[in-house]
C-alpha cells in the first residue's frame, strides 16, 4: 500500500489532518502518564495496622506493603509469645472450695483412710486431713493483695449467679464409690444425676466471672468434681520407697460404699499456700453463703477486711461525687459566659443597624 504524503494542514481521508493526529497521540500519552502516576500514588498509601489477611480470610494475595506486613507479623508473633509466657507462668495458688461439713461423710472418709493405713502405714503421709475435705470448684492465680481483693469482688459477684442457677432449691451432692486419677490421687465419686450438670454450670459461671475480672483462672482439662481423700504427691518420700501407685486392693472394701450427702451452703476463696486454720481447714479470704444462712461465721480477720473494703469504696464514691459536682458547677458558669458574649454581640449588631 502506498503511503500518503500530506502537507502540513492538509486533510487526510476521513477528515483528519496531521495536526489532529499529533494532538490525539499526545492526549493518549498524557492519559497514560496520569494513570501510571495514580497507580503509583495508590501503592504508596500507608495501610492501617490491621492484618487484612486475617480479617478477610485472604491467604493467596501478596502483601501490598511488604515492610508494614513484616511489622504486623512481628507484632503478632510478639503477642503470641507473651500469651505463651503468661500461660507458662500460670501457677494456681488459690481456689474456690465447697467445704464438706456432713459428719457422716467425714466419718466415712476417716474410716476409709484408717483401713488403708492399716494395710500400709507409710501411706498415712499421703492422707488429706479430716478438716480439709472439700470439692474444688475453680483454681486461680492471685499474686498480691490487690488481686486478692479483686478475687473477693468476683466471689461476691458470683453469689447471685449461683442462686439464679439454683432457683431457690438446694443443691444436694451424694457421694458413693472410689476412683483415682492415674492411680496417684484417690477420691470419692459423686453419684450420677442432674446435680452434676448443675455443679458444672456453677463451675463454668465461676470461671467466667473471675476471668472477666482479669484473673487467670481455670485449667485446660475438663472439670470433674471429686472429693479427694489421699494423694501420693503429699509425700514424695513414698516414691523413693517404691510406692508409685495407689493399689486398688487398698480400698476394695469401699469400692461401692455410700458416704452420704452434702448440701451446698457455702463457697470459700482459699489459699493453697498460706497456713491452715487451727481446725485443719484452708486459710479463707472470703466466703459466700448459698441458700440457708447457716455455716461458718466470718472470723475477725475477714470482718476487718470487709470493713476496710467498705470504707475504701465509700471514700472513692465520695471523691467521685465531689469531682462530678465540681465539674457541674463549672459548666453553668461557662455556659453563662457564652450567653453573655452572645448577648453583647447581639447588642452590637443592633447598634450597628441603628447607625
Amino acid at each position: 500500500m502506498t503511503a500518503l504524503n500530506l502537507a502540513p494542514g492538509t486533510s487526510a481521508p476521513g477528515g483528519l489532518n496531521s495536526n489532529n493526529c499529533e494532538n490525539i497521540a499526545r492526549k493518549e500519552e498524557i492519559s497514560g502518564e496520569l494513570e501510571a502516576n495514580a497507580m503509583d500514588s495508590l501503592i504508596n498509601i500507608p495501610l492501617a495496622t490491621i492484618d487484612i489477611r486475617d480479617d478477610c480470610g485472604i491467604t493467596d494475595a501478596p502483601p501490598i506493603n511488604s515492610k508494614r506486613s513484616k511489622e504486623n507479623e512481628e507484632i503478632k508473633n510478639d503477642q503470641v509469645k507473651k500469651r505463651k509466657r503468661k500461660q507458662k507462668d500460670y501457677q494456681p495458688n488459690y481456689f474456690l472450695s465447697i467445704p464438706i461439713t456432713n459428719k457422716e461423710i467425714i466419718g466415712g472418709l476417716k474410716s476409709l483412710q484408717k483401713a488403708i493405713i492399716q494395710q500400709d502405714k507409710q501411706l498415712s503421709k499421703a492422707m488429706v486431713g479430716d478438716g480439709s475435705f472439700h470439692i474444688t470448684l475453680l483454681v486461680m492465680q492471685l499474686l498480691n493483695e490487690d488481686e486478692i481483693n479483686i478475687g473477693i469482688d468476683a466471689l461476691w459477684e458470683l453469689k447471685p449467679h449461683v442462686e439464679e442457677l439454683l432457683q431457690g432449691k438446694h443443691l444436694t451432692l451424694p457421694f458413693q464409690g472410689i476412683d483415682t486419677f492415674r492411680s496417684q490421687v484417690g477420691f470419692v465419686k459423686l453419684e450420677e444425676g442432674d446435680h452434676i450438670n448443675l455443679l458444672l454450670e456453677i463451675a463454668e459461671t465461676a470461671k467466667q466471672t473471675f476471668q472477666e475480672k482479669g484473673i487467670l483462672a481455670g485449667e485446660n482439662r475438663s472439670f470433674k468434681p471429686h472429693l479427694t481423700f489421699m494423694k501420693l504427691s503429699k509425700a514424695p518420700v513414698l516414691r523413693k520407697n517404691g510406692v508409685k501407685k495407689i493399689d486398688p486392693e487398698l480400698y476394695e472394701k469401699f469400692i461401692n460404699h455410700r458416704f452420704g450427702e452434702e448440701v451446698l451452703h457455702r463457697i470459700d476463696l482459699c489459699s493453697m499456700q498460706k497456713k491452715k486454720r487451727s481446725d485443719g481447714y484452708y486459710h479463707c479470704e472470703s466466703s459466700i453463703m448459698i441458700g440457708e444462712k447457716n455455716g461458718r461465721e466470718p472470723d475477725d480477720a475477714e470482718l476487718v477486711r470487709l470493713s476496710k473494703r467498705l470504707v475504701e469504696n465509700a471514700v472513692l464514691k465520695a471523691v467521685q461525687q465531689y469531682l462530678e459536682e465540681t465539674q457541674n458547677k463549672k459548666q453553668p458558669g461557662e455556659g453563662s459566659s457564652v450567653k453573655t458574649e452572645e448577648a453583647d454581640q447581639n447588642g452590637c449588631d443592633q447598634d450597628n443597624n441603628r447607625k
